[in-house]
């Protein structure tokens, strides 16, 4: 690309973090053949631009320190202040790791609001999508360092991670994050991994032709549009502009009732497509007048508008965010408040999730709103929402637009939390995920690089017999990538998930098990226990399976002392059953007094393991596992 001014690439600005005791590159743009000379730390450092107009030189390796100031003289000039040498790390993979710690807050609030460390700094990458070729730099984006209000865009991850390490060095850290929810690992692929994957490489072909893709984002969008304008345009609560559903003088009296939180398979609404409304009226003190108010919904599928006295406070386009709507001041009243929920169901999956908060909160004052309600159908459609592509989980999209333009910048190395979006495809997800890492490392040329990883955590209702799961099958290729890779350590998440959240709360563990992981691998901490108990063996003994571990550190042990619970057994017939399980000597001893002839044994195999609770001593939870991948 030839560039007719002299401009630096976003990353290289006031604030960024450099890589610490490697050589540094720093780059840019200019005329053709023009001298370039860079100020840096007392030396001075010159080259000429090539006939595309890009340059580039190398710093010698620097300690940690700062802040410095950087002067770069061409056919312009740029000085970029406030420069740290330190630690840099890639934050990537999709919406865990994307997970800003304003969605969890809620359970951080006096760590957010105290937090202020100039040290710990975050660049985000913007999203964007890109199918011919792999872009040179970003169109937006800036150096952060750690505020009360800046830190609510830090990923809750990345955030925890960085603290934990500056704790422990105390040396800048810099985060480049460059997450997307709901991406499959096949869309951070560049095109020469991919073609080893040719399913993979026929899609992204297809959207290298402008036509093609065009055509399907219009389509698209002329789709949902039309759907949504039907459903508005026949809704009965919408039908009347003069008293809709949302109107608190609206006359209720032959609405059915219904007790929230609900499925609404499980009820009379069944699997509708369209619009539900609910209603409640609950009193108010006056004690709880004035002051500040929030209501909270937990998630609902799909998307959901929600007024208070016939205001709208809050709407939300899509099921997965938690509903937490500020009330403004002065709507809330003495007496009697009408709440009315208009709900849409995309595909005849409606609901309101069990288990989240539902509830009026004033201060430390809450008002329930589980239970009865009140509610009608607005309107009920033949078809579903029609499907769209969605972007993300496209193949090569996101290295291109996104990852690229980062590998010019020098890192410590990479925490990936990615996995979710391809539970429907565990067999392949291994080979993907080990391309990846060594994709990337080619393009960054910086040897292996540490590359850490979070296994994915406990999910979705536990199930009462043993059976398969594609969310196991996915950890246990996680758990395999480790085992192959160099400079590789993955943190084990199976206790911190939250069955009725695709999307956990609890950052704080995953981002210190990380670190823990980083510094053993990244740092070199010998004798530090980083992870929990990963299988290692099996023996049959008699009518038992003894199973052992590596990183047992100072010993097996059960979490609150309880009974050992989630394994399960099976002899010949290859069909599993939950089974007794102890720890004797640092393994652990399984068995089912009705199978004489074990084969094999599965630990907390399931999508949510409930109970799941080996670990070592240190606190660390044992990876789930199987012994009979091979029966």
């Amino acid at each position: 690309m030839v560039n007719n001014q002299f401009r630096l690439p976003r990353l290289i600005s006031d604030g960024m973090v450099l890589q610490r005791n490697v050589k540094v590159k720093i780059w840019g743009y200019d005329v053709a053949n023009e001298k370039v000379t860079v100020y840096f730390m007392d030396k001075v450092y010159n080259c000429v631009t090539a006939s595309n107009g890009k340059w580039k030189i190398v710093l010698e390796e620097l300690e940690a320190g700062g802040p410095y100031s950087m002067k770069i003289e061409g056919s312009g000039t740029a000085v970029i202040k406030d420069i740290l040498i330190g630690d840099v790390w890639a934050c990537t993979g999709q919406s865990n790791m994307q997970l800003p710690i304003s969605r969890i807050k809620v359970i951080y609030e006096d760590e957010v609001g105290n937090a202020r460390n100039p040290y710990i700094r975050q660049f985000i990458v913007p999203e964007r999508y890109e199918f011919k070729e792999a872009i040179e730099d970003v169109e937006t984006g800036e150096w952060k360092g750690v505020d009360p209000e800046s830190i609510l865009d830090f990923s809750g991850v990345g955030y925890f991670f960085a603290k934990a390490l500056y704790e422990q060095y105390k040396v800048p850290i810099g985060l480049i994050k460059t997450a997307i929810g709901g991406s499959c690992v096949e869309s951070w692929l560049s095109e020469e991994a991919l073609k080893e994957f040719p399913r993979s490489m026929n899609i992204a072909d297809k959207f290298k032709d402008d036509a093609y893709f065009n055509k399907v984002r219009k389509d698209d969008q002329e789709g949902c549009e039309q759907w949504y304008k039907n459903i508005d345009e026949n809704d009965e609560g919408l039908a009347n502009p003069e008293k809709p559903w949302f109107d608190p003088s609206c006359d209720i009296s032959d609405w059915d009732i219904i007790n929230l939180p609900v499925c609404f398979k499980n009820e009379k609404i069944g699997d509708l497509k369209g619009s539900v409304w609910f209603r409640k009226e609950v009193d108010l003190p006056k004690a709880m007048l004035g002051k500040p108010a929030m209501i909270l919904l937990g998630t609902i599928t799909d998307s959901d508008a929600v007024y208070i006295n016939g205001k709208l406070v809050g709407t939300t386009a899509y099921q997965y965010p938690p509903r937490r709507y500020n009330i403004p001041k002065n709507l809330l009243q003495d007496g009697k408040n009408t709440i009315v929920i208009r709900v849409i169901s995309n595909n005849g999956n409606g609901e309101f999730t069990e288990g989240k908060p539902c509830e009026i909160t004033v201060g430390d004052k809450k008002i329930d709103l589980r239970g009865k309600w009140r509610y009608h159908i607005g309107v009920s459609v033949e078809n579903p929402l029609p499907s769209v592509t969605f972007f993300p989980s496209v193949p090569l999209c996101l290295y291109n637009g996104i990852l690229a333009p980062v590998t010019n910048y020098q890192i410590k190395g990479v925490i990936w939390y990615q996995g979710e979006s391809n539970t429907d495809m565990p067999k392949e997800y291994k080979d993907m995920f080990v391309r990846l890492i060594l994709n990337w490392r080619e393009k960054w040329k910086q040897g292996d690089f540490p590359f850490l990883y979070v296994q994915l955590p406990n999910f979705m209702k536990a199930k009462k017999e043993p059976g398969e799961s594609n969310w196991a099958e996915l950890r246990e290729a996680q758990l395999e990538t480790f085992k192959v890779t160099k400079n590789t350590a993955m943190a084990v998440a199976i206790d911190v998930g939250e069955w009725n959240d695709l999307h956990p709360l609890n950052k704080k563990d995953v981002g210190e098990r990380l670190a823990l992981a980083a510094r053993k691998v990244a740092y070199g901490e010998e004798d530090l226990v980083y992870s929990g108990p990963i299988y290692k063996a099996m023996r049959v003994e008699e009518n038992k399976i003894v199973i052992s571990f590596t990183d047992v550190g100072s010993g097996l042990c059960t979490h609150g002392n309880a009974d050992l619970s989630q394994f399960s057994i099976c002899g010949v017939d290859k069909k599993f059953v939950w089974a007794k399980a102890e720890i004797k000597d640092n393994e652990v001893v399984v068995w089912n007094e009705a199978i004489a002839k074990p084969t094999a044994v599965r630990y907390a195999w399931a999508d949510n393991p409930e109970g799941a609770n080996l670990y070592n001593r240190e606190g660390l939870p044992a990876s789930p596992f199987r012994t009979d991948k091979q029966l």
